[in-house]
Parts: C-alpha cells; structure tokens; sequence
C-alpha cells in the first residue's frame, strides 16, 4: 500500500528479522536464516546463472565439435562411395544429334525444348525485371535481417539469381504440362531467387524461427514452409516467400553447416536422379541429426 514501506510480506527471503509483523509461519525445520540483504542476494544468483550458462556453453561446443569431427569423416568416405558410383554408372554419353541451327533469338534446351524468338525474348525480358527486383528491393532486404544476428550468415549469396536456362527449362514445361501464359510460367517458378542462411547446429532451431518472424516483420509472404529432415535425400528447411509490391516469389533455405555441405556433396546425384539415369541412392546414405523444429 502507498502508506507503507518497501517491506518484503511475511516468509520472502529477503525479509528481515526485525521486519516481522509477528504474525509470520514459523520457518521450516532445518531451514538457514537468509544473512544475505537483497543486492548480495542478486549478485550471487547473477553468479550461479552465469556458471550454469558457461558450462552448459562448453557442453554444446564439445557436442558440436565432436559433430563436426564425425561428419568430417564421413565426407571423406561419401566423396569415395561416389566416385564408386560414377565408375559403376558413367554419365551416358549420347550422340550429338545434328540438327538444324535454331533461328537468331530464340532458345533450345535439353529434351527438345524450344522457345521461339518471340517467346523467348518475353522470358528475357522477365528475368530482367527478377534480377532488378532482386538488387532494389530483396537482396538489400535479406542483408538487413542478416545484420540482426551476427550468430549466423548468408551462404553462396553469389548464387543467389537462378540460372537463365534453367529458367527458361521450367517454363517451358510448365506451359506445356499445365497450358499455362508464359507470364505465369515465369511467375510460378518459386526459386528464381533464392538464399541460404547458415547456424551454428545448437541455435538451428532457434534461428531458423527468429528468422522466419523477421521476413514477415519485413512485409513478405510466407507462401509454403517445408520441413525436410526427416526424409532420405535433402536435409534441412525450405520456404517460399512473395515480395507483396511486384508479387515476386523467392525463396529461403535455412541449414546447418553439415546440411549445407551435404546439399553440395550431393548435387552432382540429385542432378542424375533428377534426370532418371540410373539407381543414386547415395543420396540417402549421408546420416544427419535432425533438429526438432
């Protein structure tokens, strides 16, 4: 109350002796008398938490060095295991196949696909405008949320932009599986932008969800978030965001350094697999912890 003074009530630990109302339970048996006034009281808690943090710091750094430690040894025999597989199942070597040279302007690609010259420079013109909204507007963004944690970082940022074949592949068979404009082809392809920030594997957790809640802070759109590391190929987390002004779609992976050099290990398979020639469960022997997300 207003009227009275700052008097710890009855049974708190900081409450004097002579501060007794008279009233107070008596004191449990085997109890100690609380010598300490409430500063001293403090500055030893402050003490003890600060120990328990230390220990339990170099308890999860011994834990990630010895992670570390086993999945450097595991590279090792996984950059053997596939070296085995491309002895056993070589890239297929085809034939070239002569054809007819491709009018000034458009685009061939793998499996026979084509762009004529109007199509194709639609597409151009399209990844012009992704690589602009990418400079202006979402790399100078992402960069900003990376400054709020200097706990983790952006990796492969120089890849940032999807390559132009790549793109043009996709489009081209999303308008001919789906029927769709090439305007929308071009605006479904969720990753002709893409990022990767990169944790330390005792704030993955951690990171990943404050991370999450700083791009919605920024104004993009979560449009889908995909957990994959409970299954047998890719390890880690993916999500597709839409920048609201232009609607521009990109999207963010969130790894640790393991999961992040196993993606790359693994590329050259996915690659294949992706391709269908051939068995690559190699994909699926590199062991990873799963964080609890």
């Amino acid at each position: 109350m207003p009227e009275e003074g700052d008097v710890p009530p009855d049974g708190h630990a900081d409450r004097r002796d002579d501060q007794s109302s008279g009233s107070r339970a008596a004191r449990p048996p085997g109890a100690e008398t609380e010598t300490r006034n409430r500063e001293e009281y403090y500055v030893d808690l402050r003490v003890a938490v600060s120990t328990e943090e230390s220990v339990t710091a170099r308890r999860t750094a011994a834990a990630e060095q010895d992670a570390s430690a086993k999945w450097d040894e595991k590279v090792t025999e996984s950059r053997w295991i596939w070296s085995e597989y491309q002895r056993k199942w070589p890239p297929e070597e085809r034939t070239p196949t002569d054809r007819p040279a491709h009018p000034p302007g458009s685009w061939r690609g793998d499996g026979n696909r084509e762009l004529d010259r109007a199509a194709n420079s639609q597409v151009e013109e399209a990844c012009d405008r992704i690589a602009e909204r990418e400079e202006r507007q979402i790399s100078p963004a992402l960069r900003t949320i990376e400054s709020e944690d200097p706990d983790r970082h952006l990796i492969g940022f120089d890849d940032r932009l999807k390559g132009r074949d790549r793109i043009k592949e996709k489009v081209y068979d999303t308008v001919e599986e789906f029927d769709r404009s090439l305007e929308d082809a071009v605006s479904l392809v969720p990753d002709t932008i893409r990022y990767t920030f990169q944790y330390r594997e005792a704030r993955y957790t951690e990171g990943v969800w404050a991370d999450i809640g700083r791009l919605k802070d920024y104004g993009f759109k979560l449009d889908k978030l995909s957990n994959s590391w409970s299954g047998e190929q890719y390890k880690g987390v993916n999500s597709q965001w839409i920048e609201p002004e232009a609607g521009q779609r990109f999207e963010v992976q969130f790894h640790t350094r393991i999961s992040y050099e196993g993606k790359q290990l693994t590329h050259t398979a996915y690659e294949r697999l992706r391709s269908k020639q051939g068995d690559y469960s190699f994909i699926a022997f590199l062991d990873f912890s799963a964080p609890k997300l």
